[in-house]
């Protein structure tokens, strides 16, 4: 169905004839007057669904319950909604078994959480030299995640940082 702003409300609607639809169902094409008297003697409006058919196919329904129940159901549809987030966990390419054992701890939680996760080496001075050792590092992060991740993007220099993207295997 169109959105509220976009649907025409009885004397809005300017086709000659229409195609006419109640709560029992349809009630066949019919001029614009006849199907406005209808709608009017139910208590009800006359909203235009479908402006592109021909003839417009038009609906006898309560305007004001209908426009509540779309924003309900778009109000619902965005809470439903989990917004993925880009973490991000740094490290140096000596780095110690322990110190890597404790960030790993850290973005499998991310993970677990739903959450993508940039894990980053940073290279200073010197170390840019062996870019092998933050390969290493970040092949070493795969290994100890196990099988609860996907490599989004594989490891590769950005400027003096070398990162890869993890996304969860199931997302929550």
């Amino acid at each position: 169905m169109l959105a509220s702003k976009e649907l025409l409300v009885n004397e809005e609607i300017r086709a000659r004839e229409v195609r006419v639809i109640d709560d029992d169902g349809q009630r066949g094409v019919m001029t614009l007057d006849e199907a406005l008297r209808r709608a009017r003697a139910a208590g009800l409006d006359l909203v235009e669904v479908s402006p592109k058919a021909v003839p417009p196919v038009c609906r006898i329904l309560n305007y004001g319950k209908y426009k509540f129940e779309l924003e309900k159901k778009t109000r619902e549809a965005k809470r439903k909604q989990k917004a993925t987030q880009l973490k991000e966990i740094r490290m140096q390419p000596m780095i110690q078994e322990h110190d890597m054992a404790f960030k790993t701890k850290h973005i499998k939680e991310f993970l677990d959480q739903g959450n993508k996760v940039k894990v980053s080496v940073r290279f200073r001075g010197r170390q840019l030299a062996h870019l092998d050792n933050g390969r290493k590092v970040l092949q070493r992060i795969c290994e100890l995640l196990g099988d609860s991740q996907i490599v989004e993007k594989n490891p590769q220099m950005e400027g003096r940082q070398m990162s890869m993207i993890l996304s969860p295997k199931h997302p929550k």
